[in-house]
């Protein structure tokens, strides 16, 4: 790093903590509430701005949350079954588009290991055919309980250096997986990559299983129109809205409902609003 660089990064940490200075000066919150009472009154005298408060109410909101709370549930997640053909694997992964996967042995609760997609890549060469080892290639899995806490989970992923952790319910079984970005993302919300959905695009067909990714904010005349379907847009103007009104709160990521013959599985949402949704016809729902 150049002197210039290092003086620039220093200055802008001096700036933060003088912010946060003038923002408790003489001042000890004595709890959560008045801790947040006296960033959001900061943000009104114009010592915080909208995100640098946004991302201090999204490390309080950390730490009260559990991994239950944000995991990617079983049903949901896409996993490899051991196998010693580098083919058989392809098809789930280029679905998928993910970057790690979860293997299995004997059974879906059997997880030996995580599998990183670019480590197939040396024995998809024609001209330069490797014999192929799946268990060689595996990274050794990181096993949580439901109920750790995302501040911990976060330290926890730092020092070890992995970026997927399983998660296993009381019994040993996995219950899902969580991600370090699906706890970065509860502290400086959505990141978008790219697989996410494009800006202009509302609905993301699955294909063979009959589910479809569905963004919350679909207008409902999209929805209605793509599913067949005759929900009223004079209460609410998006889909996000129709099934936060089904559930009667705001639902986590893994909780569903049926409206209408359709299945809708909660696939990413924060303590505000819903984000994504799997819509899957009632009749072929798990």
């Amino acid at each position: 790093m150049s002197d210039d660089q290092s003086g620039s990064t220093r200055a802008s940490h001096r700036s933060w903590l003088e912010k946060m200075g003038q923002a408790f000066r003489g001042y000890a919150p004595r709890d959560r509430e008045e801790l947040l009472q006296a960033l959001r009154a900061a943000h009104e005298r114009a010592i915080l701005d909208a995100e640098a408060l946004s991302m201090c109410e999204g490390v309080l909101h950390v730490a009260e949350l559990q991994v239950r709370d944000i995991m990617i549930p079983r049903s949901q997640v896409s996993l490899l079954p051991r196998s010693e053909s580098v083919w058989e694997l392809l098809p789930t992964i280029i679905d998928s588009g993910h970057s790690r996967f979860p293997v299995t042995g004997d059974s879906r609760d059997d997880v030996i290991g995580i599998l990183i997609a670019k480590d197939l890549l040396p024995y998809l060469d024609p001209q330069h055919e490797r014999e192929f080892h799946l268990r060689e290639l595996l990274r050794p899995a990181l096993f949580i309980p439901e109920s750790k806490r995302l501040d911990a989970l976060l330290k926890l992923f730092q020092e070890s250096r992995n970026h997927l952790a399983i998660v296993v319910d009381e019994y040993g079984g996995m219950a899902g997986i969580v991600t370090i970005e699906d706890v970065i993302e509860q502290i400086v919300g959505k990141i978008d990559d790219e697989h996410d959905l494009d800006e202009d695009t509302w609905i993301l067909s699955r294909g063979e299983d009959g589910g479809t990714v569905v963004k919350a904010l679909t207008p409902m005349e999209v929805f209605n129109e793509h599913f067949n379907t005759a929900f009223s847009d004079e209460e609410f103007d998006t889909i996000g809205g129709v099934v936060a009104h089904g559930f009667g709160h705001v639902p986590r990521r893994g909780e569903h409902v049926v409206l209408e013959g359709l299945r809708f599985d909660v696939v990413r949402a924060d303590s505000r609003r819903v984000h994504l949704l799997m819509v899957t016809p009632d009749d072929q729902a798990d």
